[in-house]
């Protein structure tokens, strides 16, 4: 379990900005979140720039490919220094693609897999082809295995989904979890989410939390916020 559980998500293609939040917000944050709206935009640089702050950094690149591709492609981030504390790929990979990747990394950073995204219902998983006689946790539950099989790190998962993960495979596997929202705070476009205390007592590792930080009009007070109310809980 990190000292400081909060993930805060710099979903920006602003580099100055998330440079600027990342400084601001290391105090009171345990990691930042880099995505694909930030990556594609900025690149290893930008990721550099924000690294040398001194937060840990989660790489939320999301890959999903054949075999050989993610294996090259986690090869590639791996070069990059300082080296992600966290990077991702979907479980829906499949078992070969993330063993390919788990070799790849070898141990430089933790290796973890997306199961069913937060912003999905059972309809849009069904509608997606899923097997429609499982709901959406028993999904993300199967995901999980098979990525703990691969002999990966961890899965980002739902808060809805974190009991059955944590029954189904311990206390020792990492759970990063997004869909985190202060009770007074808009659900947007996530459709099954949290507050951080519950979340963190069905078990989360990290929540990841965006816009109820970066969106405030003071983000390292938020934060500083949303960190007492853990510890008060």
């Amino acid at each position: 379990m990190p000292t400081n559980p909060i993930c805060v998500a710099l979903d920006t293609p602003d580099l100055e900005k998330a440079v600027e939040l990342a400084r601001a917000l290391k105090p009171h944050v345990g990691f930042a979140k880099i995505g694909m709206e930030f990556f594609y935009a900025h690149g290893a640089a930008g990721y550099v720039r924000v690294a040398e702050t001194g937060l840990p950094i989660f790489l939320d690149l999301k890959l999903h490919d054949i075999p050989n591709t993610v294996a090259s492609a986690m090869k590639a981030l791996m070069r990059i220094a300082p080296t992600p504390a966290i990077v991702n790929l979907h479980a829906t990979g499949g078992l070969d693609m993330m063993k390919a990747a788990a070799e790849a990394v070898d141990g430089r950073s933790k290796l973890i897999a997306v199961t069913i995204l937060t912003s999905l219902s059972d309809d849009d998983i069904w509608a997606a082809g899923f097997e429609t006689a499982k709901n959406t946790e028993a999904h993300a539950r199967s995901l999980a295995e098979l990525t703990k099989r691969a002999g990966l790190d961890g899965v980002v998962c739902s808060p809805h989904d974190l009991v059955g993960i944590r029954h189904d495979l311990g206390r020792d596997f990492l759970t990063v979890v997004p869909g985190i929202r202060p009770a007074d705070a808009a659900v947007q476009d996530q459709k099954r989410v949290a507050t951080p205390d519950a979340a963190l007592a069905a078990g989360a590792d990290i929540l990841v939390i965006g816009r109820a930080i970066t969106g405030a009009a003071d983000p390292a007070r938020a934060a500083q916020e949303i960190g007492a109310s853990l510890h008060a809980g």
